[in-house]
């Protein structure tokens, strides 16, 4: 019969060994867990995406998830560097006239083949953007360039555009108009660079798979399993990968539900994972330190003017600005700190002459009113010739916060104008589709700053923008970008935004619904991490991970 001996603290020796090995394999087993999420041993972080990017094609791309890809694994000629700044990319060097500018290579600057990057990439990727067939709907991006306009339009061939790689390493733009913002556009996805022997090998599927595209970037895919799956890995042929920490980024889960995110965070599966209502309290009460970044993007109903469509009437697009409430949106529906009301097409992080447009030049604000909102239903009806309203259909998202603002806005059509608003939530990727057909009647959209100017905002509903979902067409609209695209005059620029501003608030072609605000919990281990509006979000080629 065995003995049991019993130490000081009147345990059991065995049973305290017992416990002992217990905590030790309970402590071992939280290691392995948080390993998953960082792991200093490897330099590896693992993430969640809210879905997979639709396209790696730098050229036709256009959405939020390629550009966090696309900026981790492409490098154009300039960068966003660690504090938001203006950085040298693949340029080492570059001058800005009112002509044109003119950017030096780095010969260092190479493929994840080993093959030598060079200027010859980016004028077959700026032509390949224009060229008719492949339908970009950021081809009007390139329209300061010299007959970039005319080559989309496929009244001129691609080599007239005003683009020319002087020799391999130094590469020439020639303005159409003047652009004092250009430096800012050299950074954003649609000016990468690509390969054209590559692209020629795949044709249509190039960039659909993990082993269909070619690398410049601090890191190569090196999985791809749609729907499911993506790892990214520090690229060796990248001209600064001795100054890259993290040597992989894996991303095994996808899922756009912020709970579900927030659970993978909590188990310590993931590094990083937004919080939205709901989640907030939990965060808190479990000891995290809340994050806070205003991402400058703009969310708002945009309106379909298609023809035969209910909503290109202006008198019933009223009635929808005097039915809702951005303030009272934000505030009691949505609930989560950090978003702001809006009621501007320029969020309030869009700078002006010396500091923010939204200061220098306030926008008109119109307040809900029940009574007038019905007036304008009324006067759209007889306008419209109806006895009854016919039901109409509003496109939404699939996350949660999407389906509860679809929801109260179901619920303010129906009480407010009498009309039924019937909600068509989608996937991203079915959304996008339908967004560009015009399969909706009004559709809950959002926008994020491609470069850091206010015209990244003002040509949205410009005619000949293809991000113009519903199709806006005001020809004092067009004229005002115009004014603003070609003229060096900073004042004359912005009293132009001025106008476009009184315009949206006057026309209705959407309505502000909110800026957003990301409140997020990160891994406190993971560090350096670039939270930014401009190149990407977030950032990891300046990350590293404390051991």
């Amino acid at each position: 019969m065995a003995k049991t001996f019993a130490n000081k603290f009147g345990a059991p020796l065995f049973l305290r060994a017992k416990r002992l090995v217990i905590l030790v394999l309970t402590l071992c087993c939280a290691v392995a867990v948080q390993a998953q999420a960082v792991d200093a041993a490897k330099n590896k972080v693992t993430l969640a995406l809210a879905t997979e990017p639709p396209t790696l094609n730098s050229a036709v791309a256009t959405d939020t998830i390629a550009s966090f890809v696309l900026a981790h694994l492409m490098e154009g000629l300039l960068v966003y560097g660690p504090d938001g700044e203006l950085a040298a990319g693949v340029a080492e060097r570059w001058q800005l006239d009112a002509d044109g500018a003119s950017f030096w290579l780095r010969k260092s600057a190479r493929w994840s083949d080993g093959k030598p990057v060079t200027a010859h990439d980016f004028v077959f990727a700026w032509r390949h953007a224009l060229k008719p067939s492949t339908a970009s709907q950021y081809a009007f991006i390139f329209y300061p360039l010299k007959n970039a306009e005319a080559v989309n339009n496929g009244e001129l061939p691609t080599t007239e555009l005003g683009v020319t790689a002087v020799s391999d390493y130094e590469l020439r733009v020639e303005f159409a108009q003047p652009c004092p913002y250009f430096l800012s556009l050299a950074a954003f996805m649609t000016f990468l660079p690509m390969r054209e022997d590559v692209v020629d090998l795949w044709g249509g599927r190039y960039a659909a798979d993990a082993d269909k595209l070619v690398f410049n970037g601090a890191f190569i895919l090196d999985k791809w399993v749609h729907g499911a799956h993506l790892r990214l890995r520090k690229n060796s042929q990248y001209w600064q990968a001795d100054a890259v920490q993290i040597s992989e980024i894996d991303m095994p889960y996808i899922t756009s539900d912020p709970s579900a995110q927030f659970n993978l965070f909590r188990d310590q599966q993931i590094a990083i994972a937004p919080l939205d209502t709901g989640l907030l309290d939990e965060a808190i009460e479990r000891g995290f330190d809340i994050e806070y970044f205003h991402t400058g993007s703009l969310f708002f109903l945009e309106f379909n003017f298609r023809s035969g469509r209910i909503s290109a009437n202006r008198s019933f697009r009223k009635a929808v600005q005097r039915l809702i409430d951005p303030d009272l949106l934000v505030n009691k529906i949505i609930g989560l700190p950090g978003i702001k009301p809006a009621y501007s097409l320029f969020p309030v992080t869009v700078k002006g002459i010396k500091g923010s447009f939204r200061q220098e030049y306030p926008v008109m604000r119109v307040d809900p009113d029940i009574g007038a909102a019905r007036k304008y239903l009324a006067q759209a009806k007889a306008e419209l010739g109806f006895d009854e309203w016919p039901a109409l259909v509003l496109l939404a998202g699939d996350s949660p916060r999407a389906l509860q603002e679809a929801e109260y806005y179901q619920y303010l059509f129906k009480k407010g104008l009498g009309i039924e608003l019937r909600i068509d939530q989608q996937v991203f990727k079915q959304r996008l589709e339908k967004m560009r057909r015009g399969d909706f009647d009004i559709v809950a959209a959002a926008w994020g700053p491609d470069y850091d100017d206010i015209m990244t905002f003002a040509d949205l509903f410009a005619s000949w923008n293809d991000n113009n979902r519903g199709l806006y067409a005001n020809p004092l609209y067009d004229r005002w970008i115009r004014l603003a695209q070609t003229s060096n005059d900073v004042r004359t620029r912005f009293n132009a935004m001025a106008q476009i501003q009184r315009i949206v608030v006057e026309d209705v072609p959407i309505l502000p619904t909110y800026e957003n605000g990301a409140l997020y919990v990160q891994n406190p281990r993971l560090k350096g991490v670039r939270r930014s509006i401009f190149g990407g979000d977030p950032i990891f080629r300046y990350a590293w991970i404390e051991p």
